[in-house]
């Protein structure tokens, strides 16, 4: 939709073709956070920040792989972009999100606050019957169909039965919810990723941009090197679209393609055998036209998958959904062992850091580990799908959920963990916390995890003793929010042959473009702020080529 909106805006001609019926992708179900570092936003707060700073902390978080290139482009255009469809686009608005901050602060050029925007929430109506073209948000990670922002807002909802603002807050949110579930069967109140999404479609409709629904691209017709458009599988039959100017390929990369899985994230014992949390409909369809039409996946990457931990909720009908773990596992009184009964990473660490400690940790074992935790935390914050008091917890104990145990080598036992390795590790946690230190893992030293913490406790707002009886565990496994290994591009989003060359009319943007941070984790919105930026700059790129030639039947040639 970014590339879409950014070609509008220079006047062409444009169609979005969705495989989906739903329109947002990965997007939808994200949390919204866009990296731009010397944003428009920071920049007029007077935060202290510099290109050359965000450049030199790519470099360190990238290190052999480090495109200068394509950063330095990113890097200038990033708040061109904000800026641009701030102005001219009917709901694309920002706000700054310090609750995010650079995931690896001891790296040179990081910065604590400023880089990282978001959008607002959004009301639903604006929509009018396009609403329910909207793609939802993932529903294990709303409270009754509410979407609930991080920070301010969901620490309201933990603080509920403690605090009488609170109390308030939660009680209107909730009237205000089953007002729109009764009048409307949805949410109206758009947070997140799911707001950013349907910005971005009542822009794109404003502007007039043709949406083809349940119209997958299944191949790319090019003549002579030049892309010339795509058949697409629409509901009306196989149709061939042609371009004036050329093709983005924006497919949501290979979340639920295992062949691509097994090749291009063979990550110790991780590959085709994790969770993704991506629409099952992203198999790779982008990648595989861009190979067709001469383009290369980049397969060097050290990572080629964005990880987080994901505990897995039976459905009843033989499936499972997926709960990512970002905000529980920050809060006092939690901790994360492997079968061994060892802390493995600080549990505040990016899902990244985390997934991969996690699966050396298991050795040769299948890479899982448990959250574990006491009765007093879990009904403060809850833990997963499990709410806080005073919401039953209940049922997710009899569906094998929720493990418990009346002490620790109870719960030891029930979930197969080293009794006496997790005894050890307790105790000496425990003693540690009451003094507000994490001597193994330095957890809540960083400005970012405390951020996440609690800031009501003292010292340290991210520990606290693992002590009241019941004792509680939930199984995390690795799971994934997208893909980075995609179609080597350049820095105006086209694709690239086997020799470096750019493919005529063909652009690649999101996770269908490889990685800028080469798998890395920069930031939060580290994959949300290259798809916006490249694709405001293919379509700039798109509007700049001069008409090809479509008059004649190209219908009938196959990719090549």
């Amino acid at each position: 939709m970014s590339a879409a909106i950014s070609a509008r805006l220079a006047g062409l001609d444009v169609i979005v073709a969705e495989k989906h019926n739903l329109i947002g992708g990965t997007t939808a179900r994200s949390g919204g956070m866009i990296w731009a570092p010397c944003n428009p936003l920071a920049i007029a707060d007077g935060v202290d920040d510099s290109l050359e700073m965000a450049r030199l902390y790519i470099q360190h978080e990238t290190g052999n792989f480090f495109d200068s290139v394509r950063v330095d482009t990113y890097l200038r255009t990033a708040p061109e972009m904000i800026e641009t469809y701030r102005q001219k686009t009917s709901a694309m608005r920002f706000v700054r999100n310090d609750l995010a901050a650079d995931n690896h602060p001891n790296l040179p050029g990081a910065k604590q606050r400023g880089r990282t925007v978001t959008v607002p929430p959004f009301d639903a109506r604006q929509l009018g019957k396009r609403m329910r073209q909207l793609a939802p948000p993932i529903k294990e990670l709303t409270f009754l169909g509410m979407q609930i922002q991080p920070g301010r807002e969901l620490n309201h909802f933990f603080r509920a039965v403690s605090s009488w603002a609170s109390f308030a807050f939660v009680v209107g949110k909730l009237m205000s919810h089953s007002y729109d579930m009764l009048f409307y069967g949805r949410t109206l109140r758009l947070a997140n990723g799911n707001a950013l999404a349907a910005r971005l479609f009542k822009s794109a409709s404003d502007m007039n941009i043709r949406f083809l629904m349940s119209s997958p691209a299944s191949e790319l017709v090019t003549v002579d090197g030049q892309v010339k458009g795509a058949i697409l599988e629409s509901p009306s039959g196989r149709t061939c679209v042609l371009a004036r100017r050329g093709v983005v390929l924006a497919c949501g990369g290979f979340p639920h393609d295992p062949v691509r899985r097994r090749t291009l994230a063979p990550v110790g014992a991780l590959g085709a055998g994790t969770y993704a949390l991506g629409p099952t409909t992203n198999v790779g369809d982008g990648l595989t036209m861009g190979e067709a039409a001469g383009g290369m996946v980049e397969d060097k990457l050290p990572n080629a998958v964005s990880w987080t931990p994901v505990s897995r909720i039976a459905k009843g009908d033989g499936r499972y959904a997926l709960f990512p773990h970002s905000f529980d596992r920050n809060k006092p009184g939690f901790i994360a062992v492997t079968h061994h009964g060892r802390r493995f990473i600080s549990e505040g660490a990016i899902g990244n850091d985390l997934v991969r400690a996690m699966v050396r940790e298991c050795d040769d074992r299948s890479p899982e580990a448990f959250l574990i935790t006491d009765h007093h935390t879990l009904r403060r914050y809850g833990m997963g799908l499990v709410r806080p008091w005073p919401l039953p917890l209940g049922h997710h104990l009899r569906s094998g959920y929720l493990i418990r145990g009346r002490d620790v080598g109870e719960l030891a036992a029930r979930t197969g963990i080293d009794s006496a390795a997790l005894m050890q590790t307790i105790a000496n946690f425990n003693a540690n916390a009451l003094k507000g230190q994490d001597p193994d893992f330095h957890r809540g030293q960083s400005e970012l995890e405390r951020r996440n913490g609690d800031n009501t406790v003292k010292p340290n707002p991210c520990l606290a003793p693992i002590a009241q009886p019941p004792f509680y565990a939930i199984r995390i496994y690795p799971g994934d929010f997208s893909t980075l290994a995609g179609l080597r591009t350049d820095e105006g989003a086209r694709v690239l042959d086997n020799q470096n060359r750019p493919i005529e009319r063909l652009f690649a943007v999101g996770s269908d473009s490889c990685s800028l941070f080469a798998g890395t984790s920069p930031a939060g919105g580290s994959t949300l702020g290259p798809a916006l930026t490249f694709g405001y700059i293919a379509g700039k790129r798109l509007s700049q080529l001069a008409d090809q030639d479509v008059t004649q039947d190209t219908s009938t040639r196959k990719a090549s």
